[in-house]
């Protein structure tokens, strides 16, 4: 049987950011995966409070010059790549002058929420499957992590569908306790729309919150995973619903959590 190759996306990643327990995770899991004889790909947002000097970021010109449509703007794409030091595992960071070069992630100086992270997010989620177009890598898995790439599955499911790099890629949502209560403007279901995707798809964005985000992976992901940490009622009214449907996967908390993972992926990629 060839290599089971996985690709990551999240928030954050050690040692490049550390802002919640994602960025361990993501450090963690993807580097057992590869010791188990998995192919790994790993992408991040380029957030401007990640030194890049420091870090060893370069970008990689063959790979960068793509327009991201989000809305009726378009931007260009930049990819830059990083190795993590005490792993033999590449980075890949979506990075965009206008949205990521601020120097902190999500909130501003004051603490306010940067009123267009729905875009970064969503550039984020168009950019990293156009990116693994243009590698033509094909994964079996792709693993979701946190509120930003909670587009992806929706976007695998539909514009990507057909795309031979894509055509057999089975997707995990991770979901962290990462939940704020503010507010995206403007219309955020045209920002997101692509190719073969109507509205009625992206009914559960019409909130613009985190959990408009959440919810469109939980619906359109082949399995969700929560993490072990305490998460609201809504939140909880959420998990709930989605166990009913045999759509919540369960994987151990201990010393047997990347086994359980990859025992997971195995499943998945069979079916």
């Amino acid at each position: 049987m060839s290599k089971l190759r996985i690709l990551y996306a999240a928030t954050e990643i050690d040692p490049f950011l550390q802002t919640t327990k994602v960025a361990e995770m993501l450090r963690r899991l993807p580097a057992s995966m590869q010791e188990m004889g998995c192919e790994i790909r790993i992408f991040v947002p380029r957030f401007g409070i990640i030194n890049e000097r420091k870090n060893r970021l370069h970008e990689v010109v063959r790979l960068s010059g793509i327009n991201i449509a989000v809305g009726d703007d378009e931007k260009p794409l930049v990819i830059k790549v990083a190795s993590i030091p005490t792993a033999k595992l590449q980075v890949y960071f979506i990075d965009n002058e206008d949205y990521f070069h601020r120097k902190s992630a999500l909130v501003d100086k004051n603490d306010k929420f940067y009123a267009d992270n729905d875009e970064r997010a969503i550039f984020f989620c168009k950019g990293v499957l156009e990116t693994v177009k243009k590698l033509g890598w094909s994964p079996n898995i792709v693993h979701c992590s946190d509120w930003m790439t909670g587009l992806i599955p929706l976007y695998l499911k539909t514009t990507y569908k057909k795309d031979p790099v894509f055509k057999d890629a089975k997707s995990v949502f991770s979901i962290y306790n990462n939940e704020f209560s503010d507010k995206f403007e403007g219309n955020i279901l045209e920002k997101a729309k692509m190719l073969d995707i109507d509205d009625s798809m992206l009914a559960s964005l019409k909130t613009a919150d985190f959990s408009g985000f959440i919810k469109m992976g939980m619906e359109y992901a082949d399995t969700v995973v929560r993490s072990d940490e305490d998460f609201s009622d809504n939140m909880n009214g959420m998990f709930t619903e989605y166990a009913l449907h045999n759509r919540l996967s369960q994987v151990a908390t201990d010393e047997n959590l990347h086994s359980s993972y990859l025992a997971l992926y195995n499943e998945l990629a069979a079916n």
